[in-house]
């Protein structure tokens, strides 16, 4: 790992010089005065009629096909917590600089000074005319289950919690490429979850739906294994699915219980190290696949686990091999779910990402390389395919398109975008 007081430094150097990561830019000829006759008034008129008449036509006649909103309340902001929306702004430039070079999207960050959930749902509502998608980004748990439930159920766009189903889509896929190398079946291998925030919880959603039988997954919150029962599981309580679906043994105890025998250990808590020991992995059946993935700081090493006797250790770094990136799963999924113009992104789709994501990894799987890297460029456009395929097969999406004509428009699309980056990039650089 390299100096990270240095590499503050040079972030700060950047963001200073630049003032921040991202701009507005013409997508079309401006060729003089007279241009505005048709782009703006009197011509844009007729476009506004045109929408007020068809509201689908905002897809043809608007940026709305290619945007996504990026919205937070800087409650839950990287390994930060409660910062402040705008002291999140600098995250969420970051996400649209992503959305932007990997999947095409035009994305713009939109941090929210409200910490009230009904309130913030509000003014999303209100805002997502604008918007072909809505991407929700660093808002503490259980707040953002109940806001992204109450968004897919009022609006008619896609709405994704990347901190949820990004993680835990990733996390699948790495998941599908480790147990290739160990010669495990997912049906088969019993899986202890530690911590039960908005990325596991998602990943145990994902789990149970790809056919893990909710016997072989123990999970662990702060109180302990969560089983059907456990007193503190009222109705209103976001985990008490979890208890009813999982551990119908109900192992109880905490973290090193849930490790016992168990083949896959997938962690999303705190920061570590210590927070799973090294004993613990020693528990656990032979040629054992151990996600550690809080940051900055994995819940254990990775050097401490494999001396412990894990075959495969997945983390959140890029400092270590098997990055377990959720920047690996949302450009192509809006890429994908905003090309066909999806009404909403499925448990289905997400799952048809991790496979594509684990299909372009298969022929070089081994111990170190379970999970594409961030610099495998194509696999956004593999992931954008089956996202989209997917939609059109499960009737979510507003354009009908073969499978050649969603492979074309995307490529159409990340090779424009490809271009122009290569351009300004030059650009940039000779300031």
């Amino acid at each position: 790992m390299g100096d990270t007081g240095e590499m503050y430094k040079k972030a700060i150097k950047i963001h200073r010089k630049f003032h921040g990561k991202i701009e507005t830019m013409i997508k079309i000829p401006f060729r003089g005065l007279e241009d505005f006759n048709y782009l703006y008034t009197p011509g844009v008129a007729k476009a506004c009629e045109e929408i007020e008449a068809n509201p689908d036509e905002a897809y043809e006649l608007t940026w709305k096909s290619n945007s996504v909103a990026i919205v937070t309340d800087g409650s839950r902001t990287l390994g930060l917590g409660d910062i402040g929306s705008l002291a999140s702004l600098p995250v969420m430039e970051g996400k649209a600089l992503i959305f932007k070079l990997f999947g095409g999207v035009d994305a713009i960050p939109l941090p929210i000074n409200e910490h009230d959930a009904d309130r913030f749902t509000e003014i999303v509502e209100k805002i997502s005319p604008s918007f072909g998608g809505i991407n929700l980004e660093d808002i503490e748990s259980p707040k953002c289950f109940y806001i992204l439930e109450k968004l897919k159920n009022r609006l008619d766009i896609p709405v994704w919690h990347d901190d949820q189903q990004g993680t835990a889509t990733a996390t699948l896929a790495g998941l599908f490429g480790a147990l290739d190398v160990v010669e495990k079946k997912l049906e088969e291998v019993k899986i202890a979850v530690i911590g039960a925030g908005a990325a596991n919880s998602a990943t145990i959603r994902l789990l149970l739906r790809t056919g893990v039988p909710g016997e072989n997954i123990v999970a662990v919150d702060s109180k302990g294994t969560i089983y059907d029962g456990r007193e503190d599981l009222n109705a209103v309580n976001y985990k008490k699915w979890i208890a009813e679906k999982t551990n119908l043994n109900k192992v109880r105890g905490g973290i090193k219980e849930a490790m016992k025998n168990a083949d896959v250990v997938i962690a999303a808590s705190k920061p570590g190290p210590g927070v799973i020991k090294k004993e613990w992995v020693e528990l656990m059946n032979e040629d054992a696949i151990v996600f550690a993935e809080a940051n900055p700081i994995p819940e254990i090493l990775p050097e401490d686990a494999i001396d412990a006797g894990a075959r495969i250790v997945g983390t959140g770094r890029s400092d270590y091999p098997n990055q377990i990136n959720n920047s690996l799963v949302f450009p192509g999924v809006f890429r994908g779910v905003l090309t066909v113009r999806a009404r909403e992104i499925t448990d289905d789709m997400a799952i048809e990402a991790a496979k594509a994501l684990y299909e372009h990894a298969k022929p070089n799987l081994c111990e170190d390389y379970i999970i594409p890297r961030m610099d495998e460029l194509e696999i956004h456009e593999k992931v954008a395919f089956r996202v989209a395929r997917k939609a059109v097969k499960d009737g979510l999406a507003r354009k009908e398109m073969s499978d050649s004509e969603i492979r074309s428009e995307i490529d159409r699309i990340l090779k424009i975008t490809e271009e122009k980056v290569r351009i300004i990039s030059d650009f940039l650089s000779s300031l």
